[in-house]
């Protein structure tokens, strides 16, 4: 197994642009190492160049420049072992609406040039719910069930890199929890998941590491609890003994009131300290029944990182 599933160095992806405008860099310049055997997030704003990555790694976009390795295949000059190493659940739902599960497992299966002899279509159909539909028409599906058959898919070439585009996008929660119950277990069996979500709650509880794109440049790539760290912000939430007349007043610090009553004190902590907040609390005539701090989330660090809103 090689220390890292993908390499990426310099990559970029330049569209030509049409008649009325220039032409658009969707990455500029990306490098980035993804451990073998993690569950790694690739997270963006809408437009950040995550789609682009993804169909690159794919061999569905043709990169401008740089160099990608997956699982240790240069995509120049190993294509086929590097696309067998990789496996990827779309986010459209893309199936043939006259093929059956079964039939749509053989048939990726033989673009692989996977032995019949080597095929797990049937372990692969029970593993994600669909052995009672082996038979049914695609198109007779439900849509959690298309979806269901799309991981399928990915994974019937037994590749070391499975890719999850928006997988939980728009799903029930039933269906939500059954992905995840089989990312875990394929993760714990050696294979390397990359996850781009726009649940940053789900990124937060499932990925080792995490690296965000934002107008095709990374501008972030560390482990989720370093990332988490990083941020500066902090929360003190005050529950006062009655609704208070006068709102603590500090210079960088601003305070909000929740419909419970509670105050949420937030502050920036290489400005202020606890002390000096719960002071200011206490000069405002406040009488405080209990206090606690509330933690950074992703989607503080998300935001802070691109200015998204």
């Amino acid at each position: 197994m090689p220390s890292h599933a993908i390499e990426i160095r310099g990559l970029q992806k330049t569209y030509p642009g049409g008649r009325q405008g220039p032409a658009k860099a969707a990455l500029k310049g990306v490098d980035l190492d993804i451990p073998a055997g993690s569950i790694f997030g690739l997270l963006g704003p809408n437009g950040a160049g995550k789609s682009t990555l993804i169909n690159i790694l794919a061999g569905l976009v043709v990169k401008s420049a740089g160099s990608v390795r997956i699982w240790g295949f240069d995509q120049d000059v190993n294509p086929r072992q590097s696309r067998a190493a990789i496996g990827v659940m779309p986010q459209e739902l893309n199936l043939d609406p006259f093929f059956t599960p079964r039939a749509a497992l053989g048939v990726q299966a033989g673009l692989y040039g996977v032995p019949k002899a080597r095929r797990q279509s049937d372990e692969i159909l029970a593993m994600v719910g669909l052995s009672d539909k082996a038979e049914a028409y695609a198109r007779t599906l439900s849509g959690g069930m298309r979806r269901r058959l799309l991981l399928a898919k990915a994974l019937v070439h037994q590749p070391h890199v499975l890719v999850l585009d928006e997988p939980t996008a728009g799903v029930d929660i039933e269906l939500r929890q059954m992905l995840w119950q089989n990312i875990r277990k394929l993760n714990e069996e050696g294979m390397t998941i990359i996850l781009t979500t726009h649940y940053l709650e789900e990124a937060e509880e499932m990925c080792d590491e995490i690296a965000i794109i934002d107008q095709g440049s990374l501008v972030a790539r560390d482990s989720t609890a370093n990332l988490l760290g990083q941020l500066d912000a902090r929360c003190l939430v005050v529950v006062p003994e009655q609704t208070p007349g006068l709102m603590p007043n500090l210079p960088g610090l601003d305070v909000s009131e929740r419909d419970t009553g509670e105050l949420a004190l937030s502050y920036r902590g290489s400005v202020l300290t606890a002390d000096a907040v719960l002071e200011a609390v206490r000069a405002a005539g406040i009488v405080i029944r209990d206090v606690r701090t509330e933690q950074a989330n992703l989607e503080d660090v998300f935001l802070s990182l691109t200015g998204s809103h």
